[in-house]
């Protein structure tokens, strides 16, 4: 079992930035990492991955060099840096995990993660 808590959401103007956190606990090695997003009447889409070694890392088009997803396995927290924020970037963001996997591993859809935290909201002003 894995317990994921996201932190970091809130309400910023466009052209800001926030850093999203994501604390997990009970079996997190070896574990990859995702964060995905999900604006209201939207389907729930990828964001970003991060292998358990960090080796390998993965964005969405729309979030390409805008956006760093980073981990700390000393401390069990996968980040997500989120900068030049648009309006459209405004959604509920939820982490997830899959333990497993070799170093380079990482999952680009919901279906192969098998843990999820609550959601953290971010809202994008313009």
């Amino acid at each position: 079992q894995v317990q994921l808590v996201e932190s970091g959401g809130g309400l910023v103007q466009a052209g800001g930035s926030l850093r999203l956190s994501c604390a997990a606990s009970g079996r997190t090695f070896p574990i990859a990492m995702g964060w995905f997003r999900q604006a209201p009447g939207k389907e729930r889409e990828f964001v970003a991955a991060i292998s358990w070694t960090g080796g390998r890392i993965d964005y969405a088009d729309s979030v390409k060099g805008r956006f760093t997803i980073s981990r700390d396995n000393a401390k069990n927290t996968v980040y997500l840096q989120m900068n030049s924020l648009k309006p459209e970037d405004t959604a509920v963001y939820y982490c997830a995990a899959r333990p497993g996997g070799s170093s380079y591993y990482t999952a680009l859809d919901s279906y192969e993660y098998d843990y999820w935290g609550q959601g953290t909201q971010v809202t994008v002003s313009s």
